[in-house]
């Protein structure tokens, strides 16, 4: 049979849900050297085929908000993402990174992201070679990398700064006119070499590990306009920000300038905030019109509220600040847990609860009727005030304290419980739902490879899924809609033409999946990290397949060793189409 009547791969007997919005329909997709080649009845043979048979097949998720900068060059699976069918990311987010970077700052970028992004100091020194000076040498570094997935990357303020000004940078002072156009020359070269774009903080509570806010927080509006120009004369991209929209009329402001001057797409982060519940919505309209105006920029949401976890595997819970627990915190878990069992270790803990130090977040720790315990399967991110610590204590005629320690000390110490944090300060699961619909917000703020011991957003795609798609508590998204928010529309947004869509002439990044068997995991601790140190994962059940550029990287939940994940290298164009 000649070669031209074969494809790598077929996947048949799917629903395919291209991407596209459109109505699902049934059929095989073929791939052929990293591309779709035909998409419905396929008659040509698969060297090696994927029975699809009662699974959706999607494109391959696509997460732009991610911190996976010193990961990719210490690991070769990208976790936790790649097991959530996430096929193509973005790092470099939120204004932290490690290029450009001289030696002599090695130890301030380290701070800086252990302090934002909760990565270990003793992981980013035993996993980074640091074989690179300037944002161009990193990127070859990454390109070297086989990975589960494809990456593009941001340069980030931080060490944009400290290249330029030094100490007097990282410690946020203003910079010089001749510094201002020094930093735009250098992010002009970074995307000349690859760069998605830029990225920035201006959150007051992102400090380094010793207290230092982030070096964009004062950063001047000529300074933040300045790098903008640098991003277009490089041949244009992205710029990503966080704010607290604390002036939210002059932040916004600054946002559109950027918009401006760098021609193309500004996004930040949006969440519910506690000081104002109804910020979002203002900032929606704010959105509309900006964007009328035609400006191209973005709100970045998550599929769920964002939560801190809790449990004894982790480094906080409700306890932790009791001193009888903490002469024991330093025993590992078994030991602890033998402990905590002992009838006179559970009534001095239980008589200093609440413990509360001049540590900003100890009291929300002590905050029964705000802690909620995850299932082992289908954990539950949608609390009401009956299903709180609290709220069950209360059902069962037990003090909320005591019932919260026999659960903390349950299956093992392996328990975990979650405080919501933002999206969800009003019970209102509607105002997340309203934002992921909104035109010009895209789903995104996996966070992937961030605060590995306090939270696991990386699940974003599969909580899509197993909630909002599966529709528990009687409220859903369309299958088509649901898989288009987390497949074409961050593609686009983040300048990925080429992918997120099934179609002829597009990357083969697929993903099989049987809904009938999906679940997801309640977060799990472990210890794989440089150092040995821990992060948080959420397993899952139901992904058939995973493949990336036509190469099956997972199968039937279980990696395959392949590693067909590349460096990507400034945006991707649409690409022409393929004649079957």
């Amino acid at each position: 049979m000649p070669e031209s009547n074969f494809a790598d791969i077929v996947v048949r007997h799917g629903m395919i849900v291209d991407g596209s919005g459109g109505q699902p329909y049934a059929g095989d997709v073929a791939v052929k050297d990293g591309k779709i080649v035909e998409v419905g009845k396929v008659t040509r043979k698969g060297k090696e085929e994927v029975d699809a048979g009662g699974c959706i097949v999607t494109p391959g998720f696509v997460d732009i908000h991610t911190h996976y900068d010193g990961h990719l060059l210490w690991d070769t699976h990208l976790y936790p993402s790649s097991n959530h069918g996430v096929t193509t990311i973005v790092v470099g987010n939120c204004g932290v990174g490690f290029a450009p970077c001289r030696p002599e700052h090695r130890p301030a970028l380290i701070n800086f992201m252990e302090g934002i992004e909760d990565i270990p100091k003793e992981v980013i020194e035993t996993g980074l070679a640091w074989n690179w000076e300037s944002f161009a040498e990193y990127l070859d570094a990454v390109g070297s990398r086989h990975l589960d997935m494809d990456v593009a990357a941001q340069i980030g303020h931080v060490p944009l700064r400290g290249y330029v000004m030094g100490h007097r940078g990282l410690d946020g002072e203003p910079a010089t006119a001749a510094e201002i156009e020094e930093m735009g020359r250098i992010v002009e070269e970074a995307v000349r070499a690859g760069a998605m774009g830029f990225s920035t903080s201006r959150m007051p509570h992102q400090v380094s590990r010793d207290g230092k806010p982030t070096a964009g927080l004062t950063a001047s509006r000529e300074e933040l306009v300045g790098i903008a120009k640098g991003v277009r004369q490089g041949g244009g991209g992205a710029i990503q920000l966080i704010t607290d929209f604390h002036d939210h009329e002059g932040e916004f402001a600054l946002i559109e300038a950027m918009a401006r001057e760098s021609g193309g797409q500004v996004s930040f982060t949006m969440t519910q905030k506690d000081d104002s519940l109804k910020m979002h919505e203002k900032t929606m309209v704010m959105l509309e019109r900006a964007n009328a105006e035609g400006l191209e920029l973005r709100g970045q949401v998550l599929s769920r509220p964002n939560v801190g976890l809790m449990g004894l595997s982790v480094s906080s819970h409700a306890f932790c600040f009791s001193p009888s627990y903490q002469a024991i915190d330093h025993l590992p878990l078994a030991e602890r847990l033998a402990e905590m069992r002992k009838p006179e270790v559970r009534k001095a803990i239980l008589d200093e609860f609440p413990t509360i130090t001049d540590h900003r977040a100890s009291k929300a720790y002590t905050m029964l009727d705000r802690i909620f315990e995850l299932k082992a399967v289908d954990p539950e991110f949608e609390p009401s005030a009956e299903n709180s610590l609290a709220g069950i204590a209360a059902q069962q005629g037990l003090a909320a304290k005591e019932y919260a320690y026999d659960r903390l000390i349950a299956e093992d110490g392996l328990t975990m419980f979650m405080m919501p944090a933002t999206s969800m300060l009003d019970k209102a699961m509607g105002t997340i739902e309203r934002m992921m619909k909104h035109p010009y917000i895209v789903v995104s703020l996996g966070d992937g490879g961030a605060h590995s011991t306090q939270t696991c957003d990386a699940s974003n795609q599969t909580y899509m899924l197993t909630r909002w798609i599966r529709g528990r508590h009687g409220r859903s998204i369309p299958l088509a809609e649901g898989i288009k928010l987390i497949t074409r529309d961050p593609a686009i947004s983040g300048g990925f033409l080429d992918r997120g869509l099934i179609a002829p002439g597009y990357k083969a990044d697929l993903n099989v999946i049987d809904m009938d068997k999906l679940t997801l995991g309640r977060p799990l601790l472990v210890n794989d990290l440089p150092a040995e140190a821990g992060r948080l994962i959420m397993p899952t059940t139901g992904y058939r397949a995973t493949i990336v550029s036509g190469v099956i990287t997972r199968r039937d939940d279980k990696e395959t060793g392949l590693l067909p994940g590349r460096l990507i290298r400034g945006r991707q164009n649409a690409p022409e189409a393929i004649v079957a």
